[in-house]
């Protein structure tokens, strides 16, 4: 069965946005983002919720775009043919080779995990992301760790009253300072948060 994963950024002190709405603080280096090109070869489809969809549009055409590096355009032709899933209340349609959900989000996720297909089913965004942890379908959380303190916006955890057991599976520190964390859903848990 595949399995769903949450991988994002966050500021040392547990945000994905800060509080002016920023999360420039998470852009990449050469290392890192050769790291997330790793990471989506793992990827089976991507469930986005509408504002990191319309984020992440730029890369449906940023193969046009002639001052990209060797490891931009290699993500680019990794993300434009990936399976995506739209989660918006407010967009009718969406471009590339994306759908809008058709169905709450437990409901798709228990679709793809019974198609077949390979890869995971990555989820991206925090509001979404929050909401499938809440629902218990998070087997992994990927988090990178960024050496900066934001003071509020967007947290990574939202706060639910329920201990989640958690194991952790690797961990990789990058020359920049970002400290990477993979862990994987207790087996005896039922009900995860993010």
């Amino acid at each position: 069965m595949r399995g769903v994963t949450c991988s994002m950024g966050v500021s040392l002190d547990g945000y994905v946005v800060g509080p002016d709405g920023d999360f420039d603080w998470t852009e990449p280096d050469e290392e890192i983002f050769r790291f997330f090109i790793d990471e989506i070869r793992q990827v089976g489809v991507h469930l986005l919720g509408r504002r990191l969809y319309e984020t992440m549009l730029y890369w449906e055409t940023a193969d046009q775009d002639p001052s990209l590096d060797d490891s931009m355009r290699e993500w680019a032709a990794l993300w434009k043919p990936l399976p995506k899933v739209v989660f918006s209340t407010t967009l009718s349609t969406v471009r590339g080779n994306a759908r809008l959900a058709s169905g709450g989000l437990a409901e798709e996720i228990e679709r793809l995990r019974a198609a077949p297909g390979e890869g995971d089913i990555a989820i991206g965004g925090p509001t979404l992301a929050a909401e499938a942890a809440a629902a218990g379908l998070i087997d992994e959380y990927r988090v990178r760790v960024h050496p900066v303190l934001v003071g509020g916006g967007v947290p990574f955890f939202p706060q639910h009253e329920r201990r989640v057991d958690l194991e952790l599976v690797e961990t990789r520190m990058f020359s920049s300072g970002v400290l990477y964390l993979r862990y994987r859903r207790g087996s005896l848990q039922k009900v995860a948060t993010c």
